[in-house]
């Protein structure tokens, strides 16, 4: 029997943290994180049980070029990937908490709040660590990019729109269980807001020994928010973005909003190529995860639209044009 409130998984994304036109300085994603945690806020009145994951492409991005600075400047040793997540996930889930906490003490909600650096359990066999394809980190050229696959075993991708550039690329193998999946249910269902699995969670793997081992990959964000939405029995899983609608032939002439989707026509659109792979595909691959596993809707829409119902795309598991 599910929990009386509703629990609900909120992936915040897409300009929710940084802007496309920005650069990232602390001052422009604590006001866009401001601006997103001000459209949660209807959700916490309206009592629902919250649990908040969050991308990290850019911060991550971000530690991996200073990693190559020290070394190259100042000899100090570079820090594993999945050391870098997890730096990632302390910063910005640091961020988002306080500004959740006074966003609250504005509204007069005293709720406590908690964030947890979540390892997330992968396959070290997974498909995706012979095809790299994650891109992370500075851009080099044909030379830096020779020397470091020869000293550190990178592997390199080509940057089209950018001549003699070349920048680092990983795997990014499925999320297969969330290490904490238990305390983050048990904390959140006892009303407390949980800040977890940051950038997809830090990739670990299980050894022939049951020892939790580290990986150099990186986790899609969207896929492991849809699996812990599913194995904590949430509600609802809500994937916020940069565009207030799931679209049909999207930036055409003839582009149509699809409001309401149920599985099948959501699962036909997917097969028949609709969605592009470096957009919008993920997340409804996400948001079908989630409603395959028993959940009851997922909605994907504009972060700082969120609390406008009028907004926002609602899958759910049949056509349903009041959810």
């Amino acid at each position: 029997m599910k929990n009386q409130k509703k629990l609900a998984v909120i992936a915040l994304g897409g300009n929710a943290l940084l802007r496309g036109t920005q650069i990232g300085t602390i001052e422009e994603q604590e006001q866009n994180t401001l601006e997103t945690i001000e459209s949660l806020v209807y959700l916490i009145k309206e009592g629902y049980d919250l649990v908040i994951t969050h991308g990290n492409g850019p911060q991550v991005g971000n530690i991996l070029m200073r990693n190559d600075a020290g070394e190259q400047t100042y000899n100090i040793p570079q820090m594993p990937l999945d050391v870098c997540v997890a730096d990632s996930q302390g910063g910005i889930g640091y961020m988002i908490e306080r500004m959740l906490r006074n966003v609250m003490k504005k509204h007069g909600i005293k709720r406590e709040v908690v964030c947890l650096v979540t390892q997330v359990v992968i396959d070290k066999n997974d498909a995706g660590f012979s095809n790299p394809t994650k891109r992370v980190g500075k851009i080099y050229n044909r030379e830096q990019a020779d020397l470091l696959s020869k000293e550190k075993k990178w592997a390199f991708k080509e940057e089209k729109k950018m001549e003699d550039g070349w920048r680092r690329v990983v795997p990014s193998p499925k999320p297969i269980e969330i290490i904490n999946e238990t305390i983050i249910e048990s904390l959140a269902k006892q009303g407390n807001i949980v800040i977890a699995v940051g950038g997809g969670g830090i990739p670990v793997y299980i050894d022939k020994k049951g020892d939790i081992r580290p990986s150099e990959a990186v986790i899609d964000k969207d896929l492991a928010s849809s699996l812990l939405a599913a194995g904590i029995g949430a509600d609802e899983f809500y994937i916020l973005t940069d565009v207030p609608y799931i679209y049909l032939n999207y930036g055409q002439p003839d582009q149509q909003i699809l409001e309401f989707l149920d599985k099948n026509d959501t699962e036909k659109y997917l097969k028949n190529g609709v969605f592009t792979e470096g957009s919008m595909a993920p997340k409804i691959r996400a948001a079908l995860n989630f409603i395959n596993q028993g959940g009851d809707k997922s909605i994907i829409t504009e972060a700082t639209k969120l609390s406008d119902k009028k907004y926002g795309s609602k899958i759910t598991l049949k056509y349903d044009n009041e959810c």
